[in-house]
């Protein structure tokens, strides 16, 4: 009970923490022109969306940062090392942010186009990172490696196995949610969601240092909603996005239960298969669509769901599934 008081409260924390810098840091990028661009061929609507302030992730980034900082400055100077555990989706979540942030970067430069660094160049970095963060979580910390539904043991599959898998896990939680970034509040109100449900695993679990951060995440991405909201004073960018998304996947798999990830976050997931799958289907008929647009929720704001509609029920789907995911979590 303590531990999920503790939680919540740092959740409350920083909550408050984001929204109180929020203004000011939205008056800054406002002043320095840090305004967003739109895909030439989104709906036209969007268009008014042109000159938002962007690379919003940073709303959340520091607040976190400095949170888990504090909470974890004992350990840092080597009293205890029981914190330490949760440096490492930190340190990842900077990482995945810094490249988000040179990808937002760029795009502000070519604005003409929007267009950042290539696909390529992103996915290079990408999987480079997620494997040393794979390697850290097999050989450094040592986490479990898999659990599932109804089975009460770990199930141990070996660095030639586990390294890959949690490879993969990772740049495929980045990309998911990256796709989901889209339409105002959509990305922040799913993520949040998530790392709600995989808190209360790790509380269940014990891992309280992990239960904190994730709660602490959750509560600084509410932050960022109080400005991202329809119509949004700020996007996240891919800033927000990479980090969310690479955050998402190693807490996942710290908990062992990454075979729950992909319905806990049914949503970014549906999102990137809509693309592979839109993709694909138009390779094979020469030019044919499955959607009207991927990813998926241009789709259904291209068939009249408001934006705001496919926001609110992609979200209830999203707390149903997640609530799923916890439920085959403690079976």
């Amino acid at each position: 009970m303590r531990e999920s008081s503790i939680a919540l409260a740092l959740a409350a924390i920083s909550f408050m923490m984001t929204v109180i810098w929020g203004g000011p840091l939205i008056r800054i990028l406002h002043y320095f022109k840090v305004g967003d661009s739109i895909r030439l061929e989104a709906p036209e609507r969007h268009q008014a969306k042109i000159g938002t302030p962007t690379m919003g992730g940073v709303m959340f980034v520091l607040p976190i940062i400095l949170i888990t900082a504090m909470l974890n400055a004992v350990s840092l100077i080597g009293l205890s090392g029981v914190g330490r555990s949760v440096l490492l989706p930190l340190g990842v979540m900077i990482l995945f942010a810094a490249l988000g942030a040179i990808d937002d970067w760029e795009k502000l430069r070519q604005r003409e186009t929007g267009l950042g660094m290539t696909g390529r160049t992103k996915f290079f970095f990408q999987v480079i990172f997620a494997a040393a963060t794979a390697y850290g979580l097999y050989a450094v910390l040592d986490v479990p490696q898999l659990y599932l539904p109804g089975f009460p043991r770990e199930i141990a599959l070996g660095a030639w196995v586990y390294i890959p898998m949690a490879t993969f896990i990772i740049v495929a939680s980045v990309n998911a949610v990256n796709f989901t970034d889209g339409l105002d509040g959509l990305a922040g109100l799913i993520s949040a969601t998530c790392f709600g449900a995989f808190g209360g695993i790790a509380l269940l679990q014990g891992q309280t240092f992990l239960a904190q951060f994730c709660f602490t995440l959750m509560g600084a991405v509410f932050g960022f909603l109080w400005f991202n909201v329809h119509p949004a004073m700020l996007i996240m960018g891919d800033t927000g996005s990479l980090s969310l998304g690479a955050a998402l996947g190693v807490v996942a798999l710290m908990t062992g239960h990454w075979i729950l990830l992909p319905i806990i976050a049914i949503i970014p997931v549906s999102e990137v298969l809509s693309v592979i799958l839109q993709v694909l289907y138009f390779r094979i008929t020469g030019g044919r669509r499955i959607f009207k647009m991927s990813p998926m929720h241009l789709h259904f704001e291209l068939s009249g769901w408001s934006e705001t509609q496919v926001v609110q029920r992609f979200w209830l789907v999203s707390l149903l599934f997640a609530m799923i995911g916890v439920a085959l979590a403690v079976i």
